[in-house]
């Protein structure tokens, strides 16, 4: 496995990339980790699937989730990918957007090992987690360093791979554009985040504004993030193992 991939990755959005790997068709998902469900309604509306779990640990954002109300097929539930308040083998899909390196480092084998126990046999789980590089990365390290949580999110991949927890299916790398108007929109979605309180110094802020600064264009602030999906299936015997070599 690796962690970073090719210098060059492809522009994508996420939903396209979900469409290549998943056989969301009348699947049932769980989402772990949902945020405030912008993904999770994409999925809803355009992929087919016949039910979603989103599940998210912040109460704040949950209390904020459970407000919406034209999404039929979503249930939001409260809980950490640790402790996933399922039945067994009840899942097609489990899919985490940028969200296990969130998990709390003990727990994270935990966390997988949760992930298998809801996993119907031969299900797929798909992991997508931030590559420690660019300009956007540049600028949320100053405040926000996720170089030891996000290593910390892909060794335990690997271990549970290595392990014959999970198989490995395959590996994905693109970038995402995103794009902001102003920088009042990066204080409000990324600094204003109710999960973590990041108590920016003045001086951290004002170095995070100039670097944000330096990328305005015509089109606004426009970011290219890259990305790693790992792609991973449940053993559909108990014992299957597999094993995968690890590249830094």
């Amino acid at each position: 496995m690796n962690i970073e991939g090719p210098a060059e990755q492809r522009c994508a959005e996420e939903i396209d990339i979900l469409r290549e790997l998943l056989p969301l068709a009348d699947a049932e998902v769980l989402e772990l980790g949902c945020g405030a469900a912008e993904k999770t309604r994409k999925i809803a509306e355009q992929t087919g699937t016949r039910a979603i779990v989103a599940a998210e640990v912040d109460r704040i954002q949950h209390a904020r989730n459970l407000a919406i109300g034209d999404l039929p097929e979503v249930t939001f539930r409260s809980y950490g990918a640790e402790a996933i308040d399922e039945p067994k083998e009840c899942f097609d899909i489990v899919i985490l957007f940028k969200s296990l390196h969130h998990v709390p480092l003990h727990a994270l084998d935990r966390a997988l090992g949760e992930i298998h126990r809801v996993l119907k046999p031969g299900g797929l789980v798909y992991i997508c987690e931030p590559v420690y590089a660019g300009a956007y990365n540049e600028i949320i390290r100053l405040f926000h360093d996720e170089a030891d949580v996000r290593r910390a999110a892909f060794d335990a991949v690997c271990r549970a791979v290595d392990g014959g927890v999970l198989q490995l299916e395959s590996q994905t790398f693109f970038k995402n554009r995103v794009r902001m108007k102003h920088f009042g929109q990066f204080e409000r979605g990324v600094l204003g985040v109710t999960h973590t309180n990041f108590s920016l110094t003045p001086e951290i802020l004002a170095e995070v504004r100039t670097r944000f600064e330096r990328h305005r264009s015509d089109e606004g602030y426009v970011f290219e993030i890259p990305n790693r999906v790992d792609l991973l299936r449940k053993p559909i015997q108990s014992n299957s193992t597999t094993s995968t070599t690890v590249k830094a």
